[in-house]
Parts: structure tokens; C-alpha cells; sequence
């Protein structure tokens, strides 16, 4: 990959990264304005329902950045763009698609294999 195309990669994660950052500052300012005693105990539930859901995405985008920082640790070390299994190049499309990926779709797709046949 040359260094334009790394370059590129890397504005794309940290857009990404911000963008999450962004979206998570969003949700703990919304949960803290929140009025939790709602007198009516179906409109709490509802509530704390909704607050567990956007918990739940907050906590898989806290994950995804940590995706997102290994992936920029990848691209300061040069090892951005490559399989992790393999060590072939995953393609641009692949990493276009999805950014933060660590196998070529050929290792993916045989790393699903092995979990359906173990039945993950």
C-alpha cells in the first residue's frame, strides 16, 4: 500500500473515531438531562429501556474504537493492509468496506467456517 493510500486510511479511521467519540459525548449528555422519575411506572420503563439500548450501542462503539485504534497502531508500525493469519495483502476493497479489518475475506471466510463447524 503506498503512502497516499495509508494517508487516506488513516483520515478515514480518525474521522470514524471522532465521529463515535461524538456520538457517545451526545448520549451521556442526553442521559444525564433525562428526568428518571417519571410517575408513571410504564413511561420509567420505557425510559430505562430506551437508556439500556443506547448503553448497549455506546459500549459496542467504545469497543469499535479500540478496533479503530489498533487499526491506526497497525498503520505507524506498516502493518496496515495485511492478514493477520496470512500475511497477503486484504485488498482495498475489503479495507474500503471495513477499515478495521485484520483478515483477507479469504482467511474470514474460512475463520467462519471453523466456527460453524465447532458451532459458535
Amino acid at each position: 500500500m503506498n503512502p497516499q493510500q495509508l494517508e487516506y486510511f488513516r483520515r478515514k479511521l480518525n474521522a470514524w473515531r471522532e465521529e463515535l467519540i461524538q456520538e457517545s459525548e451526545e448520549t451521556l449528555e442526553h442521559l444525564r438531562s433525562e428526568n428518571w422519575k417519571e410517575p408513571d411506572p410504564n413511561d420509567r420503563a420505557s425510559h430505562e429501556s430506551e437508556a439500556t439500548l443506547e448503553l448497549r450501542t455506546r459500549d459496542r462503539y467504545r469497543k469499535l474504537i479500540g478496533k479503530i485504534d489498533a487499526a491506526l497502531r497497525r498503520i505507524d508500525r506498516g502493518e496496515y493492509g495485511y492478514c493477520e493469519e496470512t500475511g497477503e495483502p486484504i485488498g482495498i476493497a475489503r479495507l474500503e468496506a471495513r477499515p478495521i479489518a485484520t483478515l483477507s475475506v479469504e482467511a474470514q471466510e474460512a475463520h467462519e467456517r471453523d466456527e460453524h463447524r465447532r458451532g459458535e
